[in-house]
């Protein structure tokens, strides 16, 4: 069992950053994706960007350009700072974790844990 605890959110005005964090912890594991994933308020959840553990990272377009993800393998920490924000990014955001694959994937059932979210809110 993976333990995923996010942190960072809040609220900024558009053209703003903030910089989110998640810490995993519990059992060890040598390979793993780690991904962030968003949900705004009557939408469906979507992904937004990931990344291996060897560093190879996807973003969604929506993103490309303003947000960067990062990792820490021996904190098992990974972040993602996201800037230029536009009130279209406001939404809950979840970091998630897939064990079992090495390449990453932008379905939600391909992530075994979550974490709880963290709310993001850009004004206008």
């Amino acid at each position: 069992q993976v333990r995923l605890v996010e942190s960072g959110g809040g609220l900024v005005q558009a053209g703003g950053s903030l910089r989110l964090s998640c810490a995993a912890s519990g059992r060890t594991f040598p390979t793993y994706v780690m991904g962030w994933f968003r949900q705004a308020p009557g939408e469906e959840r979507e992904f937004v960007a990931a990344i291996t553990w060897s560093g190879s990272t996807l973003y969604a377009d929506s993103v490309k350009g303003r947000f960067t993800i990062s990792k820490d393998n021996a904190k098992n920490t990974v972040a993602l700072q996201m800037n230029s924000l536009k009130p279209e990014d406001t939404a809950v955001y979840y970091c998630a974790i897939d064990l079992l694959r090495s390449t990453i994937s932008t379905m939600q059932g391909a992530y075994d844990s979550w974490g709880q979210g963290t709310q993001v809110t850009v004004s206008s």
